[in-house]
């Protein structure tokens, strides 16, 4: 399990969280990305670019006031 705070880069995370999970993360491992919710319309976003690649969306939830965790398992 890895995990990576993406919170730095607001909500330009998308591409850099794809490339850590394709390139960081081995098949089958599980990956944590902490990043900047604002206006909510991130969490659908970053739900949908996982299932899209083929991945598993685990986990997703409130962190604190403005920050969002999700765990993802990157495919086998």
């Amino acid at each position: 399990m890895v995990r990576y705070d993406l919170r730095h880069l607001k909500d330009g995370f998308y591409d850099r969280m794809m490339e850590l999970l394709e390139t960081g993360t081995k098949p089958g491992e599980v990956a944590i990305f902490l990043f900047e919710i604002g206006d909510f319309s991130p969490i659908q976003k970053s739900a949908d670019l996982v299932k899209e690649a083929g991945h598993e969306l685990l986990n997703s939830l409130k962190f604190n006031e403005v920050d969002w965790t999700i765990m993802v398992r990157r495919k086998k």
